[in-house]
């Protein structure tokens, strides 16, 4: 089941906790995968231990020259991009009333114009192949807001919203694009959390607990795979009730 044997994944942020759980799910499920992200260390990492099919692109997203040449590196690397997982995401938080517009366009440029221009390279080779899949991770603020990351909070609605517009374009040509909302989740992200600040989100959740990140991955694998063909421009919350929606 979700059995990805042939599939060639481009993930984003492969470096980070969520991204790096993403990537070995769409490895283990026998996808080759192209490792993005700006911490190479990490990607080398990654890949010793994923070994064959591993792929190390390393890429900064905010340089937009080097956006733009992702896709054609990786398709070099791979063959083909059948699955795209736009995983990558940068925060510059701060009180709405002293944000100022270099914090404001910064995430907007990383969070939704990279993904927007990373959908619109893979989208041409996925509709003539007549399959492709695309995974977008948002956020729970996106849905929520959150109090100094209006900035954050509107690039992941962004995405959700054209993750939706995309969808109904390209779904004749057996391309699906769907988003992947994940809550409170333990990365070295939240790992800096103060108890007290931890100890109120673990309040508001029902299943009483932070998420792991293979917990998203899992959901990122199925969306991934063949059994998810009728799933599109949908928003999986993975979030242990922490909103229900």
């Amino acid at each position: 089941m979700f059995d990805l044997s042939g599939r060639c994944a481009l993930v984003t942020g492969s470096s980070g906790g969520i991204g790096r759980a993403i990537a070995t799910a769409l490895h283990s499920g026998g996808a080759a995968v192209a490792l993005s992200g700006t911490r190479l260390e990490a990607l080398e990492a990654l890949s010793a231990e994923l070994g064959e099919r591993a792929h190390v692109l390393p890429c900064d997203l905010s340089d937009r020259g080097d956006a733009e040449g992702l896709p054609g590196r990786a398709m070099e690397q791979l063959g083909s991009i059948d699955i795209l997982v736009n995983n990558a995401g940068l925060t510059r938080d701060g009180l709405f009333m002293r944000m100022g517009e270099a914090d404001w366009q910064a995430v907007l440029d990383v969070n939704l114009g990279a993904t927007m221009r990373l959908m619109k390279a893979a989208m041409r080779p996925m509709m003539r192949k007549r399959w492709g899949r695309i995974v977008n991770i948002t956020s729970v603020v996106g849905t929520t807001g959150n109090p100094g990351q209006a900035n954050y909070a509107a690039s992941k609605a962004g995405i959700v919203a054209m993750t939706k517009s995309f969808a109904q374009e390209v779904a004749s040509r057996g391309v699906t694009a769907n988003c992947v909302s994940p809550g409170f989740i333990e990365t070295a992200m939240t790992a800096g959390i103060q108890d007290a600040t931890k100890d109120r989100y673990l309040a508001g959740i029902p299943l009483g607990r932070m998420g792991e990140p293979e917990e998203v991955a899992s959901v990122v694998r199925f969306l991934a795979s063949s059994e998810a063909s009728y799933v599109t421009g949908q928003t999986i919350h993975v979030n242990g009730g922490m909103i229900m929606v």
